[in-house]
């Protein structure tokens, strides 16, 4: 009885679900400047490189609290310029008070870079409270820059095999390219902007990975129990219909994803902001590239109809010499 007094809400539909986009009409295009993309990334990581931070190149940050009243940035950074310690990066961290100092990696040694640190010490002891320290040797560097890389070429090659296992080659192929477009461009807007390339945005491409072929792997489904339920409708036409039917589910996933990670950016502080940035680009580029890479390559690479065909036509036959026995 307590069930009638109870109110009933139904789900909120914030999507419709009649569309029918024509993306595949503009798969040409899309294509085209997602390989465009690609290109321009690639010499930009070549010509201009990547901003590795100090994991990545070496050297020592330190992180600086005033011990009273806001950090001026500029009269530190002519303090600490003062001392002939090469290029001396400084900003602030988080909050007013908060400064972070990054020293490059300093000719001599583990010794000179103590020294190094010894000097900047010294020198802002005065205004400065010291609250955190890294030192990051050339050889540890370059190991960890190794590691990152290939991680992530080692994780697209694993989910490469698993799309392969689950679907077929045209399907792997379209999941590796279109991951690959997801990394590279990341990274071509890291290098052109100069963000902060260090192991928290290796970290952020290993999720972004996961979170794109998460996407691919939801409209490939589609894809395929389409191709079993429609096998005279056209390739391009079966393909807009599952883009189209799984675009509700694309779009509002990378929305509430979006709206975390947004304001994890804003309000998170600077410990976690490169990792931040750079799972923003890759939810924008990922969910793009499920739509318009995967699912188009395979209008240009074709895919069988059915992978029950044989199977269907051997019960078929055997049937028939039943009957005809």
């Amino acid at each position: 009885m307590l069930m009638k007094f109870i109110p009933v809400f139904k789900g909120a539909d914030f999507f419709p679900h009649d569309l029918n986009l024509p993306f595949m009409k503009f798969k040409g295009p899309a294509l085209a400047l997602s390989i465009v993309a690609m290109i321009v990334s690639i010499a930009l990581c070549a010509t201009l490189g990547l901003n590795y931070g100090v994991d990545f190149k070496g050297g020592s940050l330190i992180e600086l609290k005033t011990k009273s009243g806001d950090a001026n940035i500029s009269a530190l950074r002519e303090q600490l310029n003062g001392l002939g310690l090469g290029n001396v990066q400084i900003q602030q961290f988080g909050a007013p008070d908060d400064v972070l100092v990054r020293l490059e990696e300093q000719p001599g040694g583990e010794t000179a870079q103590q020294a190094a640190l010894k000097k900047v010490t010294a020198a802002t002891s005065g205004s400065y409270t010291e609250r955190r320290v890294e030192v990051v040797g050339p050889a540890v560097s370059s190991e960890l820059r190794m590691t990152g890389f290939i991680a992530v070429a080692a994780g697209i090659l694993a989910i490469v095999a698993y799309v392969w296992f689950r679907f077929e080659w045209q399907f792997a192929l379209g999941a590796v390219v279109a991951l690959s477009h997801d990394v590279l461009v990341t990274a071509g807007i890291f290098s052109l902007f100069r963000f902060e390339f260090d192991l928290s945005t290796v970290a952020a491409l290993l999720t972004i990975l996961g979170y794109s072929v998460n996407d691919t792997v939801v409209v490939s489904d589609r894809i395929r129990e389409n191709l079993r339920k429609f096998k005279k409708m056209e390739l391009n036409q079966l393909l807009n219909l599952s883009i189209n039917e799984t675009l509700s589910r694309t779009i509002l996933t990378g929305m509430t994803a979006l709206a975390v990670l947004l304001s994890l950016y804003i309000f998170g502080g600077e410990v976690i902001r490169n990792f931040n940035l750079a799972m923003l680009l890759g939810v924008v580029i990922g969910t793009y590239s499920s739509i318009f890479i995967a699912a188009p390559l395979l209008g240009y690479l074709g895919v069988k109809r059915d992978w029950s065909d044989a199977a269907a036509k051997a019960v078929s036959a055997s049937t028939k010499a039943k009957a005809k026995a």
